[in-house]
């Protein structure tokens, strides 16, 4: 049984030198592309921006996407009811925008009825989307883009061989705790997945590109339909096409705020409950190596402890541990690191963190081994007050709706 356990902490030591290998590549990519030198590409594109209910910091990331600098775009606002909150919200900061270049319009899409309340919106919103548009980009309200993004976003599709350009979310905590910033932890290990890579880059929801000719093409609108999960079917859509999805990193967006315990175990667990639907395998992955890893790291520190109550020797227990904890932390000090170049306007918020995302990430694995064995016994989610059952990646039925 010893041997099983130092075979299995060995293990762990070889993928986190794997992994720390795999975030100073994503150091240079980062590094390079931020040094890149594009063509301009400036079409008129339409920014279909999805929302539901009021949520922390609302008015800024509305306003963030009315501000940007690019010669001529729309933003197309997009609720399921007209009751909404956000609804009022969204008209008070539209009137006051003074912004020569942009365009907006509000969607009531009404409720969902076969596919997941988001999925809906979105699939009414680009019926509405203005004639002459030649790319979608996608927004969550949650983002906090910088002025640059649409241009840095939509940039990359002059190479007509690119099937969509991808950004990703940052969790930038407000005030801090335990629980905003372990959730940041968690959803930063994902950001350094992305990369040069294109055929294993996926597309983030909250900030994709795509040329309207390439949405069409693929009949992405209809192939929406009975899904939950927008931006898992895009990537599979292209993956099947064999599009290349180029990440920019220019256009890691914040998102900011701050959540209690139980909104972190809901958010993380909802998202590995979608990944186990769409992408089994990567939750078959997630499960196995959250599993090896917690044995190996927490087995390791019992097994020390017990040593040395024992009088025993502890040296080779404990050295493989701090072996795992080094090379974890290294991997997230560079990952934190290389985030903040593109993120420079909150270097003071990251430069907080640091702590916490050298110290956290052991935490982070075990929560999501938490959120594996979750998401092996249900599929059932809620997703901005409505709850869904996951039948299959094409099927979703609506279980309750709260109001918005």
């Amino acid at each position: 049984m010893l041997y099983l356990y130092y075979f299995i902490a060995a293990l762990s030591c070889w993928f986190g030198i794997q992994s720390l290998r795999g975030g100073l590549r994503f150091r240079s990519y980062v590094i390079e592309q931020l040094n890149r030198s594009f063509r301009e590409f400036q079409p008129f594109v339409s920014v279909i921006a999805p929302s539901r209910g009021l949520e922390p910091g609302l008015e800024d990331n509305i306003r963030a996407l009315l501000e940007q600098k690019y010669p001529s775009y729309e933003v197309v606002f997009v609720l399921d009811d007209e009751t909404d909150p956000a609804l009022e919200l969204i008209n008070a900061v539209t009137s006051r925008t003074n912004n020569p270049s942009v365009e907006f319009k509000t969607v009531i899409a009404g409720p969902a009825l076969n596919a997941g309340q988001k999925v809906h919106n979105l699939r009414m919103a680009v019926s509405e989307i203005a004639p002459h548009s030649q790319a979608l980009v996608f927004v969550d309200t949650d983002a906090r883009p910088h002025p640059e993004w649409l241009r840095d976003l939509v940039r990359p599709l002059a190479d007509q061989t690119v099937g969509a350009v991808t950004g990703y979310r940052w969790f930038v905590p407000l005030r801090g705790g335990f629980a905003s910033r372990l959730r940041s932890v968690w959803n930063g290990s994902i950001a350094s997945a992305l990369g040069g890579d294109t055929a294993k880059n996926f597309c983030w929801g909250g900030s994709t590109a795509i040329r309207r000719a390439t949405f069409d093409q693929l009949n992405i609108r209809d192939r929406w339909l009975g899904t939950v999960s927008d931006d898992f079917l895009v990537t599979h859509v292209l993956k099947e096409a064999k599009l290349p999805i180029y990440f920019a990193p220019q256009c890691l967006v914040p998102s900011v705020g701050d959540c209690h315990f139980s909104e972190l175990l809901e958010f993380t667990t909802r998202q590995i409950k979608i990944t186990r639907v769409y992408s089994n395998g990567l939750w078959k992955t997630l499960l196995l190596g959250s599993s090896m890893f917690t044995i190996a790291f927490f087995g390791g520190i019992l097994l020390s402890l017990i040593r040395i109550v024992n009088g025993g020797s502890f040296v080779i227990p404990a050295g493989l541990v701090l072996a795992m904890f080094v090379l974890g932390s290294l991997k997230a000090y560079v990952r934190l690191k290389t985030v903040n170049l593109p993120l420079r306007n909150y270097s003071v918020e990251l430069h907080r963190d640091l702590l916490a995302h050298v110290f956290f990430w052991p935490l982070a694995s075990v929560l999501y081994l938490y959120n594996s064995i979750v998401a092996g016994f249900s599929r059932r989610i809620n997703w901005r007050g409505i709850t869904y059952e996951l039948k299959t990646p094409t099927e979703a039925v609506i279980i309750s709706r709260e109001p918005s």
